[in-house]
């Protein structure tokens, strides 16, 4: 049986419309899948295309009739899918199919295979045929839309690249818009700048005409902001110079300027004259006058009046400058404005000065011919603190920014403070009583700087330099007068009998200290020498009044004169009484002064510089001598040029030193009255001493110690009793009197204590000597004191 299956046809080679239409197609089915339904579909035509059923005839025993139904169910079957020209040879197989054939040979029947397996042979590959004849005209239509599209593709890449074209020129078109509207703005800009930089040279006869006319007047309301614009003009034409004709603009804006200024100056001289009328027609209606030739010499005015006519009239009469005060204020930052800010305040002090110096001045003197230098001090200084504090007001009235500067109320206030000053002067400058003096320095300083114009501090500040002048010139008299007090009262005070009568007058006040009578208070002070007295008095009232740097200066004088004083008084009294009142009496002052002056919290020492010229007489005389030349190394100029020597003066040293060398007398003359015979044996025996342990001494030198003539056991036993009857009757007489000087129970003691050391120091040695050089019996002879008996009776002494 041969083979169903037809010869296999080789595909067609694909041209490039049929590649180009494969990618098109798989791109077309990548993005348009088809549904599940949709791929059923296919899947169901795959399957029954697949399938072919066997012939109905069967070889040698199949009928013509069943090869007839076979192929009609085939001619069914693909009748849906076969071209007209192929379902009409199948209607010829058909009808061939159903003719009855007769097979007499084996010819025949080879024939008739061979006809019928050709048949089959071609039914078989009809269906691959139509096939490949369906897929090549699919190809074909395929190769034309890929063609097509191929050209339409072309055509988008030339529309899209004419579409780039049109982007970028209207890009090029729109930036290009941008750059000219933005050309158009910055020209606007600039023009708009230029006419505003333009505005201010255009404002320059528009500002002109405005000021030069008739009606134009600083009360207007259009003058301020006429000069406000004209100083705006001025600023940037001067911040400009780079302008073409800036100067020229510049100064005749600045003529503008000057004649605004101007104007504005007569305009505050006129109010201010106006004010000052009213203030003086009203200031006549409520004083009385006196005076001769027409000219007003007193006026007399009453507190309240004086308050009211003086500053509430004349602030009234000139409110119309307020505003107009406070913008030139606000542009005194500018020369021009700070200038003519500056003549509005002179002219202020002129009109202001002229109404109240009269007031201040009768006010004043009429204080000076009722009230004594302090009391005129108190109420002129009250009354002028009260004027500045008026004035004050006032004047930040009118110039609210200014009155925080003193010195601009100066012109007014410095001449009514001046005749305070020339009328305290007037009194002071005669006063020769330090206690007053005190009294005005002490009004000036607490009184009145620290309490009246410490608390108003701004309102008052015109007042303070001249209180400070009247302080310092108070001062300088206060330091002369002192000056010549402590030459009179103490470097040349010649003291009375009664100034020198010690121990006498000690004595009176002891007594009467004793009695408790009512004189005990004064009696401490009345025995002390009376330039100690003056010193410490003046010393005391000086402190407070006067500048540390001066009273340094008084202080080391008066010490100085004082301790001089009391030593020339302690010779004196040493002539009258004796050696020991005489120091007794120096010891008692130079404690009193240097305890009184301990408080005083100054330095005492005084640098002073004294011009040498011992370097110039040693230089000539080696001249002369032939030993230098006068022209020699160093210059003429320092040849010739003294040497300025520095050295220090310490009164408070001074002092001490004085009394310690006092001091330092008196206990060397006391232990003379006690133990003088005892310190002459000792300094005998002393001397033997070194005679015996000399080689060279004589014979005489080797006697024994007792064996001399001043060292016997009876010259020893005398020597003794003269001393203990001076220790019990001449030393307590001492310590009596130190007791009577001094009047400090602590101070005794402590100017004893070096005594008593001497005392036991010499009945020491004594003892020992007579121990080691004397017998036990020759001892018991000399009968002198044990030193713990000693001890407790110079204890008990003081």
């Amino acid at each position: 049986m041969a083979s169903r299956s037809g010869p296999i046809v080789a595909p067609p080679a694909r041209s490039g419309a049929v590649s180009s239409g494969y990618k098109f197609a798989s791109t077309w089915e990548q993005n348009a899948p088809l549904t599940e339904q949709q791929q059923a579909a296919i899947t169901a035509l795959a399957h029954a295309a697949a399938e072919r059923p066997m012939p109905s005839s069967h070889v040698g025993g199949l009928t013509t009739a069943a090869a007839a139904a076979a192929a009609a169910r085939r001619q069914d079957q693909e009748a849906t899918t076969t071209s007209p020209s192929s379902r009409e040879a199948h209607e010829e197989s058909a009808d061939m199919a159903t003719d009855l054939v007769e097979l007499t040979s084996q010819h025949q029947f080879y024939k008739w295979f061979a006809d019928l397996e050709t048949a089959m042979k071609s039914e078989t590959e009809e269906k691959y045929r139509q096939y490949v004849n369906t897929l090549t005209r699919q190809l074909e239509i395929c190769d034309e839309i890929l063609a097509h599209l191929d050209g339409t593709l072309h055509r988008f890449d030339d529309l899209q690249a004419q579409h780039q074209a049109v982007a970028t020129k209207t890009k090029m078109l729109h930036d290009a818009c941008e750059r000219l509207v933005m050309e158009k703005e910055r020209l606007i800009e600039f023009a708009d700048a230029l006419r505003t930089k333009l505005n201010y040279f255009d404002e320059l006869e528009n500002i002109a005409t405005q000021f030069y006319a008739p009606s134009m007047t600083v009360g207007s309301g259009h003058f301020l902001p006429l000069l406000k614009r004209l100083d705006e003009c001025i600023s940037y034409v001067a911040n400009n110079p780079q302008y073409a004709d800036s100067s020229v603009y510049l100064v005749k804006f600045k003529q503008l300027q000057s004649r605004a200024l101007a104007m504005v100056r007569t305009h505050v001289l006129t109010v201010l004259k106006n004010a000052s009328a009213q203030v003086q027609a009203a200031v006549k209606e409520n004083s009385s006058t006196g005076g001769g030739n027409g000219k007003m010499t007193a006026i007399t005015l009453t507190e309240g009046a004086e308050t009211s006519v003086l500053y509430v009239r004349f602030k009234a009469a000139g409110s119309d400058l307020k505003a107009l005060m406070e913008e030139i204020e606000s542009r005194a930052s500018r020369k021009e404005y700070s200038q003519i800010l500056h003549d509005c305040h002179s002219l202020y002090c002129e009109q202001r000065l002229a109404l109240v110096q009269g007031v201040v001045s009768q006010r004043i003197s009429d204080y000076a011919k009722k009230e004594p230098l302090p009391a005129l001090t108190r109420s002129g200084c009250a009354y002028l603190v009260q004027v500045c504090q008026l004035e004050h007001q006032l004047f930040d009235h009118f110039f609210p920014v200014s009155s925080s500067e003193p010195s601009n109320l100066a012109p007014l206030l410095d001449p009514l403070c001046t005749t305070l000053y020339d009328t305290l002067r007037a009194r002071f400058i005669h006063e020769a009583d330090l206690e007053l003096l005190c009294e005005l320095v002490d009004i000036l300083r607490g009184e009145v700087l620290d309490e009246q114009l410490g608390r108003r501090r701004d309102s008052v500040a015109g007042l303070h330099p001249t209180i400070l002048k009247t302080l310092a010139d108070v001062q300088e008299r206060l330091t002369f007068r002192a000056q010549t007090y402590m030459r009179d009262e103490i470097a040349n005070f010649l003291p009375s009998p009664e100034d020198l009568d010690f121990p006498s007058k000690l004595e009176k006040a002891a007594a009467a200290a004793g009695g408790g009578t009512d004189e005990d208070s004064r009696d401490y002070y009345s025995t002390w020498y009376p330039p100690l007295e003056k010193t410490l008095s003046c010393l005391s009232k000086l402190y407070r009044c006067l500048e540390p740097a001066i009273f340094t200066g008084l202080a080391q004088d008066a010490i100085n004169m004082c301790s001089t004083s009391i030593q020339r008084a302690s010779k004196l009294i040493e002539r009258r009484a004796s050696q020991m009142d005489g120091q007794l009496f120096l010891i008692k002052h130079l404690l009193i002064l240097r305890e009184q002056i301990a408080p005083f919290d100054i330095d005492f020492s005084v640098t002073h510089k004294e011009l040498d010229f011992t370097h110039l007489l040693e230089h000539l005389q080696r001249v002369l001598r032939g030993q230098s030349s006068l022209w020699s190394s160093q210059s003429l100029a320092r040849t010739f040029s003294p040497r300025v020597l520095d050295y220090q003066v310490d009164a408070k040293k001074e002092l001490e030193k004085n009394l310690k060398m006092t001091c330092e007398q008196f206990i060397m003359s006391v232990t003379k009255i006690a133990i003088e015979p005892m310190l002459s044996f000792i300094t005998k025996v002393a001397a033997v001493k070194v005679a015996l342990r000399s080689r060279s001494a004589d014979t005489e030198a080797h006697k024994a110690l007792k064996e001399q003539a001043f060292a016997t056991p009876d010259k020893v036993a005398e020597m003794v009793a003269t001393v203990e009857e001076a220790n019990k009757v001449q030393v307590p007489e001492v310590v009596a009197k130190m007791e009577l000087y001094l009047q400090n129970q602590s101070t005794c003691s402590i100017l004893f204590k070096p005594i008593k050391s001497n005392i036991l120091e010499a009945h020491r040695e004594v003892l020992t000597l007579l121990e080691s050089e004397y017998t036990t019996e020759e001892v018991g002879q000399i009968k002198i004191m044990k030193l713990s008996e000693l001890q407790a009776h110079l204890d008990a002494l003081c």
